[in-house]
């Protein structure tokens, strides 16, 4: 038996149609987010494990629907997927797979619905992202759209009940995580004009969209990208905390993703200027020892 099979046994997950429904995430999950499917695999305790994916997978489904696309297209897929996942919530029955499997996630996880309310409410604020103009519509975003996207895992592997501290830390994590991103996505995301530094911040190194639509290396690029790497790496240095607010399942696997990202950082510093050319990748062995040592957590976990 596969270690994916035994990890559904282990989440109560028996039915067969419910089964092919989480392992319809799991091949989406594991194609289009290898290395987070690779760490919650190898971190997680197997009763976890399935409810993770299914909440990866929406919001994957999520974020290509809002991102993929003219706005009009953008805007009615979005309604659809809302809808369906609303009416879903209300009856307790789906159609859709990816729907399917997360509402049987949310019943193993009561606590579930009101970040998944939270996520809804606000997922639209991805179909108007054109750009920043201040650090301040940065943060509002990721207040607005980051965090609760996070949340949809983060609620699976934080406590029980309610922590304002956890949710604290949360957003600390995705604000270094979203910087990141922008930064180290430069070569993506500029062909489709959806810069994520702010404009104010180009500014303050006399540069332009359009200094970086040209491609060119230059003293207030190589600052620029040192300045928004260094802004990440102090969030998630300071989200390690994180992982000790943590459900004990959830422990190793936050504490993975931190490393993770920190070791992205560097690469992407590495790289410089280069990062118009393409994003940076944390190196593989640096990301197999953060996994070695992420399994240490594991000891306060149930058993696998």
């Amino acid at each position: 038996m596969s270690a994916w099979k035994r990890a559904l046994d282990a989440a109560g997950i028996r039915e067969p149609e419910l089964r092919s429904d989480y392992d319809a995430q799991r091949r989406l999950v594991a194609r289009e987010r290898r290395s987070s499917y690779l760490a919650a695999r190898v971190l997680l305790p197997r009763p976890v494990l399935p409810h993770v994916v299914a909440a990866t997978a929406v919001i994957h489904r999520g974020d290509d629907l809002l991102d993929t696309g003219p706005k009009p297209q953008r805007v009615a897929a979005w309604a659809s997927w809302e809808r369906r996942l609303r009416e879903a919530l209300e009856k307790g029955v789906a159609e859709d797979p990816p729907i399917r499997a997360f509402l049987h996630t949310m019943t193993a996880y009561p606590r579930l619905g009101e970040a998944t309310e939270e996520y809804l409410a606000t997922a639209t604020a991805e179909l108007e992202f054109t750009g920043f103009a201040t650090e301040a519509d940065f943060q509002a975003y990721v207040d607005a759209y980051s965090l609760p996207a996070f949340m949809l895992v983060g609620t699976l592997l934080g406590p029980e009940s309610g922590d304002a501290r956890y949710r604290s830390l949360c957003r600390t994590l995705i604000e270094g995580s979203q910087r990141l991103d922008f930064v180290n996505d430069l070569a993506e995301d500029l062909p489709e004009g959806r810069l994520g530094i702010p404009a104010e911040t180009l500014r303050r190194f006399s540069l332009t969209p359009q200094d970086l639509t040209a491609g060119q290396a230059s003293p207030g690029l190589r600052d620029l990208v040192n300045d928004q790497l260094h802004a990440a790496r102090t969030a998630l240095e300071a989200a390690r905390e994180l992982p000790a607010l943590a459900a004990p399942t959830g422990r190793a696997l936050l504490s993975a993703v931190i490393e993770i990202e920190l070791l992205t950082a560097d690469a992407a510093a590495a790289r410089g200027t280069g990062l118009l050319n393409g994003s940076a990748s944390p190196p593989l062995p640096g990301t197999l020892r953060v996994l070695r040592n992420a399994r240490k957590l594991r000891t306060g976990s149930r058993p696998r």
